[in-house]
């Protein structure tokens, strides 16, 4: 039996798409390569976000060729689309794949490259010419309790520090009908909850025929017999209309949880940035999801140290999320992109006092997340245990609605089962101690 590995860095959409190639070869007779043992087929699924995620890839590419001597070399992912020609200089790469060919890997693999071996096939095409929802082979079936399902592909945004337009190409979205029928499918394989994740989520629907939006999506998922619950990935603040917010919270069907980018607090940085909003706007919203859904953990992603950010900008950006109900925090230094406008940008921040605002940051997000562990100590709440245990308590784990960690007492026969745990303890900030009530 052929044995493969894939090693994936970047976001959730990457993973799904990994999961969906993983699942396919297993289908397909290929057993996955355990610790040690030697694979006759890598697959390496790139990011290029900042330039440290494109040095990482190159490494993980140099790894798997050195790791496994004479196995057939597969790049694909965010790397291979926007540098193809730097990765067919890497000695033992057989085939390097862009987005637009991405769900033909299987094929690929199991067929050949479309080139000799001592030549690197280079399958790239211009990934803006993309028109199609691309599915891909199989649906993502992989070793999380939670899988993610991608329902959306390429962003309309162009915001000034960021290459994924330009690596994922424009939006486009899965039909209203594939959607609903894999989400039946993942609860046919006995999956409980399901992640609906994109690029540019709140874009889903404006390339169909006719026209649909990412509301209207929701509330087919809402009145189906599909899925026990969805859980929303990240949605634009200026997407995140009235609509979305009423339905998810509205409806057990979706978890307590709404996740947005901020990116900046700052009036004038945001507006160097290309996006689309105000502090004030961002305020208004926070506090809406709020008083509609008091319990529902809030995400904000925050971009630090963009040129121009002085210290009063940062300071906006700090204070805003100190006085919001935020649930927890994705801080990232900003990384100067080449092929972007922000590359180029003047008045660039000190590498130093960039970590320093990232650190502030940081630790304010740990305080919010404490915080709002704390509020239910005492309370019941739903969690979906996963299937494997915490590997330093050996207690069970869970998630609940509202995106808390829960570690509890219990069989395995809980595993993979929504049950009510009351919350006894915070353990520290990304977990609380529960027992399990029903």
């Amino acid at each position: 039996m052929k044995k493969f590995v894939i090693t994936t860095l970047g976001c959730k959409v990457n993973q799904c798409e990994s999961e969906a190639i993983a699942h396919y070869l297993k289908d397909a007779g290929w057993a996955v390569s355990q610790d040690g043992e030697t694979a006759d087929l890598c697959i390496i699924n790139t990011c290029t976000v900042t330039h440290k995620a494109s040095m990482q890839s190159r490494q993980a590419v140099r790894q798997a060729v050195r790791t496994h001597p004479g196995a057939k070399v597969i790049v694909t992912g965010c790397y291979a689309q926007t540098e193809p020609e730097v990765l067919r200089k890497i000695e033992g790469i057989d085939c390097v794949v862009g987005h637009s060919d991405k769900h033909r890997i299987p094929d690929i693999a199991r067929n050949g490259s479309e080139a000799g071996h001592d030549a690197p096939s280079v399958i790239c095409r211009d990934i803006g010419e993309e028109r199609v929802f691309r599915q891909m082979p199989a649906i993502a079936y992989g070793s999380r309790t939670r899988p993610v399902l991608k329902i959306q592909d390429g962003c309309n945004a162009f915001c000034t520090y960021c290459i994924v337009p330009y690596a994922r190409g424009r939006s486009r979205s899965m039909p209203v009908a594939d959607v609903l029928n894999h989400l039946r499918q993942l609860k046919k394989a006995g999956y409980r909850e399901a992640v609906l994740s994109g690029i540019h989520v709140g874009c889903y629907g404006k390339d169909l025929t006719p026209k649909t939006d990412f509301a209207t999506l929701l509330r087919h998922i809402r009145d189906g017999e599909l899925i026990d619950r969805v859980r929303i990935s990240s949605v634009e603040p200026h997407e995140l209309n009235d609509d979305i917010i009423e339905t998810v919270a509205g409806s057990d069907r979706f978890c307590d949880h709404f996740h947005i980018p901020l990116q900046s607090g700052d009036d004038g940085i945001l507006k160097q940035m290309h996006r689309p909003y105000s502090r004030d706007f961002f305020r208004e919203l926070v506090m809406k999801i709020h008083q509609q859904a008091p319990d529902a953990a809030i995400g904000v992603d925050t971009l630090i140290g963009f040129p121009g950010e002085d210290e009063a900008a940062f300071e906006n950006t700090r204070r805003l999320i100190e006085e919001l109900p935020v649930t927890y925090l994705h801080v990232f230094p900003f990384s100067p992109r080449e092929g972007t406008p922000a590359f180029s940008y003047p008045n660039p921040v000190r590498p130093e006092v960039a970590k320093a605002r990232c650190g502030k940051m940081r630790t304010l997000g740990q305080q919010k997340r404490r915080a709002f562990y704390d509020r239910f100590v005492g309370k019941t709440v739903p969690v979906l245990v996963e299937g494997r245990r915490d590997k330093q308590t050996g207690l069970l784990r869970g998630v609940s609605s509202n995106y808390l960690n829960v570690l509890m007492e219990g069989d395995d026969r809980f595993q993979n089962t929504v049950l009510q745990a009351e919350i006894g303890a915070v353990r520290d900030d990304t977990s609380a101690l529960g027992r399990i009530v029903t």
